[in-house]
Protein backbone atom coordinates (compact mmCIF):
# COMPACT_ATOMS: atom_id res chain seq x y z
CA UNK A 1 0.00 0.00 0.00
CA UNK A 2 2.88 2.24 0.42
CA UNK A 3 2.93 3.28 -3.36
CA UNK A 4 -1.07 4.25 -3.01
CA UNK A 5 -2.22 7.46 -3.12
CA UNK A 6 -5.71 6.10 -1.79
CA UNK A 7 -4.84 5.99 2.01
CA UNK A 8 -7.74 6.87 4.72
CA UNK A 9 -7.27 6.75 8.16
CA UNK A 10 -10.34 6.83 10.36
CA UNK A 11 -10.46 6.39 14.35
CA UNK A 12 -14.31 5.79 16.10
CA UNK A 13 -17.06 3.56 16.96
CA UNK A 14 -18.56 0.82 15.73
CA UNK A 15 -22.47 1.51 14.97
CA UNK A 16 -23.37 -1.90 15.06
CA UNK A 17 -21.67 -5.64 15.87
CA UNK A 18 -20.25 -6.62 11.91
CA UNK A 19 -21.95 -8.85 9.75
CA UNK A 20 -19.02 -11.64 9.45
CA UNK A 21 -19.82 -14.15 6.32
CA UNK A 22 -17.35 -17.28 5.64
CA UNK A 23 -15.92 -17.30 2.55
CA UNK A 24 -15.39 -20.81 0.47
CA UNK A 25 -11.72 -20.60 1.04
CA UNK A 26 -12.33 -20.47 4.99
CA UNK A 27 -11.70 -16.99 4.80
CA UNK A 28 -13.53 -14.27 6.51
CA UNK A 29 -15.28 -11.14 4.97
CA UNK A 30 -16.52 -8.52 7.80
CA UNK A 31 -18.65 -5.63 7.25
CA UNK A 32 -19.40 -3.22 9.68
CA UNK A 33 -20.18 0.53 10.26
CA UNK A 34 -17.60 3.55 11.82
CA UNK A 35 -19.01 6.45 13.22
CA UNK A 36 -16.16 9.58 12.94
CA UNK A 37 -16.98 12.71 15.07
CA UNK A 38 -15.41 15.53 14.61
CA UNK A 39 -15.90 18.86 16.68
CA UNK A 40 -15.66 22.85 15.55
CA UNK A 41 -17.48 25.78 16.41
CA UNK A 42 -19.83 27.53 14.18
CA UNK A 43 -19.77 30.91 13.13
CA UNK A 44 -21.82 31.84 16.13
CA UNK A 45 -18.79 30.45 18.17
CA UNK A 46 -20.80 27.87 19.42
CA UNK A 47 -19.25 24.14 19.86
CA UNK A 48 -20.88 21.86 17.15
CA UNK A 49 -20.46 17.90 16.94
CA UNK A 50 -20.79 16.32 13.55
CA UNK A 51 -20.99 12.38 13.01
CA UNK A 52 -19.99 10.83 10.07
CA UNK A 53 -20.83 7.29 9.44
CA UNK A 54 -18.31 4.74 7.44
CA UNK A 55 -19.10 1.87 5.81
CA UNK A 56 -16.06 -0.27 6.09
CA UNK A 57 -14.87 -4.30 4.90
CA UNK A 58 -12.23 -6.19 5.73
CA UNK A 59 -11.25 -9.75 4.97
CA UNK A 60 -9.31 -11.63 7.47
CA UNK A 61 -5.52 -11.76 7.05
CA UNK A 62 -2.34 -10.02 8.91
CA UNK A 63 -2.85 -6.66 10.48
CA UNK A 64 -5.79 -7.74 11.23
CA UNK A 65 -7.68 -8.71 15.18
CA UNK A 66 -10.33 -11.37 15.89
CA UNK A 67 -13.59 -10.45 13.87
CA UNK A 68 -15.69 -12.10 16.47
CA UNK A 69 -14.35 -10.05 19.00
CA UNK A 70 -15.51 -6.37 17.47
CA UNK A 71 -18.59 -5.68 18.93
CA UNK A 72 -20.95 -2.50 18.46
CA UNK A 73 -20.03 0.48 20.44
CA UNK A 74 -16.00 -0.70 20.55
CA UNK A 75 -13.37 1.84 19.53
CA UNK A 76 -11.02 1.28 16.25
CA UNK A 77 -8.65 2.68 14.32
CA UNK A 78 -9.02 1.40 10.58
CA UNK A 79 -6.51 1.76 8.15
CA UNK A 80 -7.47 1.08 4.43
CA UNK A 81 -8.45 2.94 1.31
CA UNK A 82 -11.44 4.46 -0.57
CA UNK A 83 -13.50 2.21 -3.21
CA UNK A 84 -16.29 3.47 -4.93
CA UNK A 85 -19.45 0.87 -5.17
CA UNK A 86 -21.99 0.92 -8.04
CA UNK A 87 -25.40 -0.42 -7.68
CA UNK A 88 -28.73 0.05 -8.67
CA UNK A 89 -31.99 0.70 -6.81
CA UNK A 90 -35.45 -1.69 -7.27
CA UNK A 91 -36.61 1.05 -9.34
CA UNK A 92 -33.39 0.61 -12.15
CA UNK A 93 -31.77 3.90 -10.98
CA UNK A 94 -27.81 3.37 -10.88
CA UNK A 95 -26.79 4.74 -7.96
CA UNK A 96 -22.73 5.19 -6.78
CA UNK A 97 -21.56 5.11 -3.22
CA UNK A 98 -18.04 4.37 -1.12
CA UNK A 99 -17.00 2.22 1.29
CA UNK A 100 -13.67 1.82 3.22
CA UNK A 101 -11.81 -1.19 2.25
CA UNK A 102 -9.66 -1.86 5.30
CA UNK A 103 -5.93 -3.22 5.26
CA UNK A 104 -5.29 -2.75 8.91
CA UNK A 105 -7.77 -2.51 11.99
CA UNK A 106 -6.83 -2.10 15.50
CA UNK A 107 -8.80 -2.12 18.42
CA UNK A 108 -8.36 0.49 21.66
CA UNK A 109 -9.01 3.36 23.59
CA UNK A 110 -9.50 6.71 22.06
CA UNK A 111 -6.84 9.10 22.60
CA UNK A 112 -8.04 11.69 25.42
CA UNK A 113 -7.51 14.57 22.77
CA UNK A 114 -10.42 13.27 21.22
Amino acid sequence: MEKSLNHVELRGNVGFDPKITPLEDGGLVMRLSLATNESFKNRKGEWQEETVWHSVVAWNSKGMPDFAQIKKGHFLSVLGKIKPVQYQTKTGVDKQTYEIVAYNIKQGVPDKAE
